[in-house]
């Protein structure tokens, strides 16, 4: 009886503890497929935030030019005799414009600040110089700079998820 319980302690183990080198391959292939499928995704999340950002900054600066062209129509702002009525540059949509027949010569501000096109990748360039900028007296389909700034457009080349280039948002 003592041989035996001997027996059963000296005898090594037949089983080590760990992972075999087939179970370490099928979990690095596991691992590498699961991030092959993550890594689009993740640009995919990526390019759709900028879009969402671009849209808001578009929507803004247009409100903004619609509410200081609105300024303009009712006389609230001065305007000159043969301009369109919208803003000369961004910047004066941040500036503000003085209120006419204001006699603490208010202003009124169109935007608390310039957003930038978070497509354009030029880092050093002021918010301004991010977009592209239409006159009212230029046409859509090739739009230039004049007096005045009637909308705005993205500069980048690229076209967004629904295939449409991001100039004509």
């Amino acid at each position: 009886m003592i041989a035996d319980y001997v027996d059963r302690q000296v005898k090594p183990l037949s089983r080590v503890c760990g992972f075999t080198l087939v179970e370490m391959l099928i979990t690095v292939v596991i691992v590498a497929t699961l991030t092959s499928i993550a890594l689009p995704m993740g640009e995919l999340v990526v390019q759709r935030d900028k879009e969402q950002e671009l849209k808001t900054s578009l929507r803004e600066i247009r409100e903004a030019i619609d509410a200081y062209k609105q300024a303009a129509e009712e006389g609230r702002i001065a305007k000159l005799i043969g301009e369109s009525g919208y803003p000369r540059s961004l910047e004066d949509l941040v500036a503000g414009v003085e209120v006419m027949n204001d006699p603490k010569k208010g202003k009124i501000y169109f935007l608390r600040r310039i957003p930038r096109d978070p497509l354009f990748q030029d880092t050093d360039a002021t918010p301004e110089q991010t977009w592209g900028k239409r006159s009212y007296a230029s046409g859509p389909e090739s739009p230039q700079e004049g007096n005045d700034v009637f909308d705005v457009y993205s500069l980048s080349s690229g076209s967004g998820l629904n295939g449409i280039p991001y100039k004509e948002w």
